[in-house]
């Protein structure tokens, strides 16, 4: 993943017009938290309320595209060897994910408005390049990896789990 690719998941981002509030701790949510920006190959979405959307897109990008598609606190996003995806959430956040990955959505609670705003994402296997939205200066955004959870504050990191269960990490310089 590259910075440019970033860039552009930020722009489709910085479009939407998300505005959901999620309730941590409660039942498994029907409000969406985001949605599906880009996507290729074969990248699946098991949702918390037992619902499982999968697409299976040829390398070619030839074929019906599962763009739009929503989110929600709880969902456990996977790519195939094949796959990516780029996910916009309703603060502004995106996330950038590589083939053979892995993530859950654990907790998203924003309202624009409000000062106690927070995200969980716990990433477990694959690349991930991502944009802090609002959470992360209005709340609490953290991002939980198998060696232990990142506070986010407003930045651009790009985070890398590699096969042996170590952890890349770098943050990704923006251009003014």
């Amino acid at each position: 993943m590259s910075a440019p690719r970033t860039g552009l998941l930020l722009a489709l981002c910085v479009g939407l017009n998300l505005a959901w509030t999620q309730n941590a701790g409660a039942a498994p949510d029907t409000n969406p938290i985001g949605k599906v920006l880009t996507t290729t190959g074969t990248v699946r979405i098991d949702h918390a309320a037992a619902i499982t959307v999968e697409a299976h897109l040829p390398t070619n990008s030839i074929g019906e595209t599962k763009l739009g598609d929503l989110v929600y606190r709880g969902d456990v996003i996977q790519t195939g060897p094949d796959g990516t995806v780029g996910i916009g959430f309703a603060d502004g956040s995106s996330f950038s994910v590589s083939n053979n990955a892995r993530m859950e959505l654990n907790e998203f609670v924003y309202d624009p408005r409000g000062h106690s705003n927070s995200s969980l994402m716990s990433l477990t296997k694959g690349t991930f390049a991502f944009i802090a939205g609002e959470v992360a200066h209005t709340g609490s955004m953290k991002v939980g990896t198998p060696v232990g959870t990142m506070g986010i504050r407003g930045t651009a990191p790009r985070v890398q789990i590699l096969n042996d269960g170590s952890v890349k990490f770098s943050t990704l310089i923006e251009e003014k």
